[in-house]
């Protein structure tokens, strides 16, 4: 279980995930947040002392640099994502470095009602003896994807170090905002200049993934009538009971995250915010299928449309933007990429499992822009919350894959 890529990975993760650079769905900005190019600005830095080429922060707030070949062969993209997910507290975090699971239950310092169990998560009972990281209790770990940016400046440092390597050229490319579904910029394709890429930024070991969910985002605007509730019989119209209508119409049974799995899609509602005059609501729909995709956005629309006949008074609208599509429709006509990634898991004798990804990547926006980008496993568990954790083994063996893969691309001139 020791590789030469373990303390480094351990440390390199360990300093990114203390870095608060959460995005934030609400800003406007590119990246959404300040904080991001605290990341960006150190990986820029870093990535110039190690010898990268070509390393530039975009004015989108990406960074790119390149990894010369020592050989001819198709350039590849490697990329992970800067930003923390904003559903969870992501200020202060506190990783903590686990030396040789035991294989017990593990407690929190800053939450000790917080345990994360074995028995809970199988995957973690098969971790005894790893090196795991997780946070303290009270925020995220971050792994998601900084474990993807530590691997790809490991796997980055290794190759620069050992031009005897045989490769072709490299591109790696840090992301911001890949977790609000705007991490790829209509420019980024053309700048990443690659034959296909992948993303660092998938969980179990062996995970080599190319089927996402389509994705796309609905904002509902409830507007009441507002008046004194002194003087409101018969005149108001209270926003907040037709946004809550609107809630409790929609079947929870059946079509929330809470009970769907596999490949059933959802309608997931993020966000409900104002008063009385004017409430907004938020939602996500999510479904493998385009025609699943569009039925759920028809009936988030037909729901608003039946609160608004029940109260004609008031004005609802509902405004659905797309956010990405389900990358298989580009992949599975030309596999390339993939086949290759799952000859180098063979290759390190790991058998690649092939499961469609309940989310989508910045790989899911570039496939449909042209490059075919599949998605690869770093090890990370439990994400955007408080028992988020990754081992270091895991994460070395993704470093390894990466390697690998490089080093087969090289053949297929």
């Amino acid at each position: 279980m020791q590789s030469p890529f373990n303390q480094e990975l351990e440390d390199r993760l360990v300093r990114y995930a203390a870095i608060d650079s959460q995005s934030d769905e609400n800003s406007t900005s590119t990246p959404s947040t300040e904080i991001q190019f605290d990341m960006l600005r150190l990986l820029e830095t870093e990535l110039n002392a190690l010898g990268a080429a070509d390393v530039q922060l975009t004015d989108y707030g990406a960074v790119l640099a390149t990894i010369p070949g020592t050989v001819e062969g198709p350039t590849v993209g490697l990329l992970a994502h800067v930003d923390t997910a904003p559903q969870f507290n992501a200020t202060g975090v506190k990783p903590r470095v686990i030396k040789g699971y035991n294989g017990g239950d593990i407690t929190f310092p800053d939450d000790p009602a917080l345990v994360l169990s074995p028995e809970e998560h199988p995957y973690l009972a098969e971790k005894r003896g790893h090196d795991l990281i997780t946070a303290s209790g009270t925020t995220l770990l971050g792994a998601d994807d900084k474990a993807g940016v530590a691997i790809l400046m490991t796997l980055a440092h290794h190759l620069l170090d050992n031009p005897d390597v045989p490769r072709g050229p490299i591109r790696i490319a840090f992301t911001p905002d890949e977790e609000i579904g705007r991490g790829v910029d209509p420019q980024l394709a053309k700048d990443l200049a690659v034959d296909f890429a992948y993303t660092l930024d998938g969980g179990e070991v062996g995970e080599i993934e190319y089927e996402s969910f389509s994705a796309d985002r609905a904002v509902v605007t409830v507007e009441g009538v507002s008046i004194h509730p002194g003087l409101a019989k018969e005149k108001m119209v209270n926003a907040i009971h037709l946004a809550a209508k609107i809630i409790q119409t929609l079947p929870q049974a059946t079509m929330t995250p809470e009970v769907t799995d596999a490949r059933e899609g959802f309608i997931h509602a993020t966000d409900m915010e104002g008063g009385s005059s004017e409430m907004t609501l938020k939602f996500i729909l999510r479904d493998f299928e385009l025609d699943g995709l569009e039925a759920k956005g028809a009936l988030l629309r037909q729901v608003c449309a039946a609160v608004q006949a029940s109260e004609p008074r008031a004005s609802i609208s509902c405004e659905i933007t797309p956010q990405y599509r389900n990358m298989r429709y580009w992949l599975e006509n030309d596999m390339t990429p993939v086949d290759l990634a799952r000859d180098a898991s063979r290759s390190l004798g790991i058998e690649p499992v092939s499961v469609p990804i309940r989310g989508g990547t910045d790989g899911s926006r570039l496939t449909e822009m042209g490059v075919p980008t599949p998605n690869i496993f770093t090890g990370m568990q439990c994400i955007h919350g408080p028992l988020e954790w990754i081992s270091v083994q895991d994460m070395a063996t993704a470093t390894n894959l990466c390697l690998t893969l490089a080093q087969l691309a090289a053949k297929r001139t």
